[in-house]
């Protein structure tokens, strides 16, 4: 025990020691390396373009796993139907399932209102589609079915196409019905023929478009839309058709003057014993056939009508389920596949039109309701539609005589949590000033000229201010940080300061077409020189210096031969001088015409020896101009993501204007595949080559510094005029 009491504390001491010297070298760690220009990075990393691969073989090529792959990836089902498990989910599932049919029945009957439809229609909605998406679903949570924005978007078709009077004269109501069954139905498949064809090419990436501030503006404008369409009900009113822009002005300028006609109503019991239909001519559900209808083809008459809206109506369903989808999934920890997803709604969509049901998506309220009941997968939907089913099979009956007004209510007070969304504009002015300029005007959009339209006008401006938005980035002057290499703005850093002799700009955004003029301005004017002032002033002087060169060499010729005439004449009066004397003249003459070129000759030479050794007299300091107080130019390029031909031209143009006055320009940090297109783009050629071009900011400035351009003794600031 002694011994090993003893040895305890020189084990500690020696741990301590190892511990501290760690420590110690911790400290004293520090890494050297050599400057990397792209050059020497290329062959330091071995830089080679990735080899192509041929995808299109892979999708050709045929064998058991690759079929028992795309069974499985596009038929969800047979995946996690055998591993469900029973003892946990099942009970959950089941009271989920209910709960949620509960609120499907009068929804349905309510959203078939919306969409200009019976209500028995409704209930074919809420039973086909469900049934399909619980086989070809990738979400656990999301409940689908007729949801309130999709069926007054069906309605603003159906009444466009399938008028409720035409030419002052009232149509046959049944014939009316049946003409918007036929458009709806039809309407459907073709949103469902949208979705299946974007979801097998992949095109699940098009909701990206449609943001949270975009998508959250449309359902609150759609909902007032529904509260608007719901008062002829509420109120007893028989409105006239609107449709196109301000369609929702002129209704509620004419239910404000018809609400005096409105009619006092009770529920479905009074409605019944009372016979409120027949004495007071309150409007009710009406006849609910009991059975399925048969499949009806679409008619394809009506495709070229209604594209426009079918894509329309796909791209908001598919971003209403998607967006709910994914919110479950990340709360629940699994995955929703955005592609599978398409092709789950369109084939409900698909096969639920040929059943003429109208166009679906998710529910927002019933998809809260099937998570918070305990619904852990799509068995909740499933058992859902077959409680529908039992509705419509036998106790369709029930739900004759409920009063229309009552659907109206239950619709909105289904809008509650949509309308509950006017709070973004509060939250979005708090957290950012462009979101909510999407939001507004999304909202606005929607409001005054129609669903289909406002869509279009809220991806067109959202697009666009992604552009006006990369058009003015943050330009900023790098400066360094104490003793690091770390470069930072320096209107953002006190501590950072300019490294003397060399200015490093940077853009916090792309360089592409749009904003390549910006960039090219901003970097001039950042770097505090007139740059195309001190270009074209010495382009001035220059020319100025050559046509004085240009008049003094046409003296000197105009001279010589004044020189010469003047010689001439000297001989023609001495003709009669002897013929020793004209000989000998000859001979001086001779000698003179010899002597003088080579003269001339060794003249020039020194002449050209003397302007070698004396400075270039095209220097800004030779010609009296102001120089730059920076000798090197580093473009920090690492926002830049891509690169297009103006985005090109701009930069051989940047390097070509500040080498005019006599500044170097360096690049730096720039990906992969910027460097890849550089060189697909011709941009490096014997004047601008890979050498200026580095792999961090720290190396050009380094390298700058080791290799400066002349900088005058006293520099002048040359500010913009």
């Amino acid at each position: 025990m002694g011994l090993a009491d003893a040895s305890g504390p020189r084990d500690t001491q020696a741990l301590l020691s190892a511990t501290q010297a760690v420590e110690l070298r911790r400290r004293d760690y520090h890494m050297e390396r050599p400057l990397l220009n792209q050059e020497h990075l290329e062959e330091l990393g071995h830089w080679g373009s990735a080899p192509r691969t041929r995808q299109w073989r892979t999708w050709l090529q045929c064998s058991h796993a690759r079929a028992r792959a795309l069974l499985l990836q596009h038929l969800p089902v047979l995946v996690w139907l055998p591993r469900y498990p029973v003892r946990d989910w099942l009970l959950g599932d089941l009271l989920s399932g209910m709960s949620v049919a509960i609120m499907q029945l009068p929804q349905g009957l309510a959203y078939a209102l919306l969409a200009g439809l019976p209500p028995v229609f409704g209930l074919y909605s809420s039973f086909y589609p469900v049934f399909i998406y619980f086989l070809f679903g990738t979400s656990r949570h999301i409940s689908v079915g007729t949801f309130a924005v999709m069926s007054v978007m069906v309605g603003s078709v159906t009444e466009s196409l399938a008028p409720q009077t035409l030419n002052d004269s009232t149509i046959n109501e049944t014939t009316r019905d049946a003409e918007r069954v036929r458009v709806a139905s039809t309407l459907s498949v073709l949103v469902g023929l949208f979705q299946v064809g974007l979801g097998l090419i992949h095109f699940g990436f098009l909701v990206t478009y449609l943001s949270e501030p975009l998508v959250r503006g449309y359902t609150t404008a759609a909902a007032v839309q529904v509260f608007v369409s719901q008062l002829k009900y509420v109120f007893g009113l028989h409105l006239s058709s609107h449709s196109g822009p301000l369609s929702l002005i002129y209704t509620v300028l004419e239910v404000c003057r018809k609400l005096p006609q409105s009619k006092l109503i009770g529920a479905t019991g009074i409605s019944y014993g009372m016979g409120l239909k027949h004495i007071f001519g309150v409007d009710v559900v009406g006849n609910i056939s009991a059975g399925l209808v048969p499949p009806v083809a679409p008619n394809t008459q009506l495709f070229s009508k209604l594209v426009g809206s079918a894509f329309t109506i796909a791209v908001v369903g598919f971003a209403i389920a998607i967006s709910l989808g994914k919110i479950f999934a990340l709360r629940h920890g699994y995955r929703v596949d955005s592609n599978q997803e398409l092709v789950a709604l369109g084939l409900s969509n698909l096969i639920g039109g040929v059943f003429q049901c109208f166009p679906v998506s998710c529910s927002m309220s019933r998809s809260l309701v099937q998570e918070s009941t305990g619904g852990n997968s799509q068995v909740a939907g499933a058992i859902s539609s077959l409680f529908i089913l039992l509705i419509i099979v036998k106790l369709g009956e029930l739900f004759r005589d409920l009063p229309k007004a009552v659907l109206a209510a239950i619709i909105i007070v289904n809008l509650k949590g949509m309308l509950r969304q006017l709070s973004d504009v509060c939250s979005f002015w708090k957290a950012n000033r462009a979101d909510l300029l999407i939001w507004l005007v999304t909202f606005a959009a929607t409001i005054l000229l129609n669903l289909d339209l406002g869509l279009m006008v809220s991806v067109v401006f959202s697009l666009l201010l992604v552009v006006v938005r990369t058009q003015m980035p943050h330009y900023s002057i790098l400066g360094q940080v104490p003793d690091t290499d770390i470069y930072r703005d320096v209107a953002e850093y006190s501590e950072a300061k300019e490294v003397p002799g060399v200015k490093v700009f940077r853009s916090s955004a792309t360089v592409y077409f749009a904003n390549a003029d910006f960039y090219s301005d901003a970097l001039k004017q950042r770097c505090g020189v007139d740059v195309d002032f001190l270009i074209s002033q010495k382009k001035k002087l220059l020319k100025k210096r050559e046509q004085l060169k240009l008049k003094q060499l046409q003296k000197e010729k105009k001279l010589q031969k004044q020189a010469a005439s003047s010689k001439g004449a000297s001989v023609s009066i001495n003709v009669n001088t002897s013929l020793e004397d004209m000989r000998s003249n000859d001979v001086e003459d001779c000698k003179v015409m010899q002597v003088s070129p080579g003269d001339k000759m060794e003249d020039a030479t020194a002449n050209g020896q003397e302007d070698s050794k004396a400075p270039d007299g095209s220097t800004l300091k030779a010609l009296g101009l102001p120089q730059p107080d920076f000798h090197s130019l580093i473009l920090d390029l690492g926002a830049l993501s891509f690169v297009d031909t103006v985005c090109l031209k701009s930069l051989k143009n940047i390097f070509h204007d500040f080498r005019d006055i006599e500044v170097e320009v360096y690049m730096a940090a720039c990906h992969s595949p910027v460097v890849s297109q550089l060189e697909a783009g011709h941009f490096f050629d014997a004047s601008i080559t890979k050498k200026h071009l580095f792999a961090s900011v720290h190396d050009a400035v380094t390298f700058a510094l080791q290799h400066p351009r002349p900088v005058p003794d006293s520099p002048v600031s040359v500010t913009r005029l």
